[in-house]
């Protein structure tokens, strides 16, 4: 019963973490897409990782994970407030990259198709004649 908790206070966090996120004014984080993509909240609830996702070079990347260390005050209080649980979580970033290989794979898949290389529309339609 406790877990169902969690899970929801884990998916309250982040969507108020990817509301506040918005807000930010650092430069390094507003110029740049950013999505959070999963938190986890600990039992105890003082300690939320969440990944995050940023569109861009490996350098941005790096700058909006600065950034966003920079601001995990504020985005900690505005968390807390709206999230309201006695103790506001403390925000660990942890970068994802996963749109960014399933975006890679979405690549490779639609250059296979185009070049006739997958297979799979024409094998279909030989086995049923």
């Amino acid at each position: 019963m406790a877990s169902n908790r969690i899970d929801r206070i884990s998916e309250m966090v982040g969507r108020e973490l990817a509301e506040a996120i918005r807000q930010v004014k650092d430069p390094r984080v507003r110029g740049a897409l950013v999505s959070v993509t999963h938190c986890e909240v600990t039992g105890d609830l003082r300690y939320a990782k969440c990944y995050i996702s940023v569109l861009g070079t490996e350098e941005q990347q790096k700058e909006v994970m600065r950034g966003l260390k920079s601001a995990s005050g504020w985005l900690r209080r505005e968390v807390g407030q709206a999230v309201q649980l006695r103790y506001a979580p403390e925000l660990v970033f942890t970068l994802d990259n996963s749109i960014v290989r399933g975006a890679h794979i979405n690549e490779v898949v639609n250059r296979l198709e185009r070049e006739g290389k997958m297979g799979s529309h024409e094998s279909d339609g030989e086995e049923e004649a």
